[in-house]
């Protein structure tokens, strides 16, 4: 019996990002149940569609990537969290981690650093 794919929730503030990790998933073994544009939507989209995993920016605005973890994880400790960022500071690496990240990706990323960082993520 095949079990159901991971679901994944994607959000970014930024279209394109968005649109691009959409394209990666969907050759993969996912389901993407949803994408937010900021953090506040995220939590919600959490609290209704309780994916198994949140690829999210670190920087977006009305509530950032690190604040919209921390209440995930707050929340839902089971929900993996994989954070994505342009600007890998050692600062937002470890309070991504800290928060409770499962992983970190650095844009510009690519369709077998994603993958890598999901399937980690899924494997604890």
């Amino acid at each position: 019996m095949r079990t159901a794919p991971p679901k994944i929730l994607i959000v970014d503030d930024n279209d394109l990002m968005r649109t691009l990790l959409r394209g990666i998933l969907r050759k993969e073994e996912y389901e993407i149940v949803g994408e937010a544009k900021n953090g506040a939507a995220a939590l919600d989209l959490v609290e209704r569609l309780r994916p198994d995993i949140v690829c999210m920016d670190v920087m977006m605005p009305q509530m950032d990537g690190i604040e919209a973890l921390q209440a995930i994880k707050a929340a839902h400790p089971e929900v993996r969290v994989v954070m994505i960022s342009g600007n890998p500071s050692k600062d937002n690496v470890r309070e991504s981690i800290e928060g409770g990240a499962s992983g970190f990706i650095v844009k510009p990323f690519n369709a077998g650093r994603v993958v890598d960082a999901l399937r980690r993520a899924l494997a604890g």
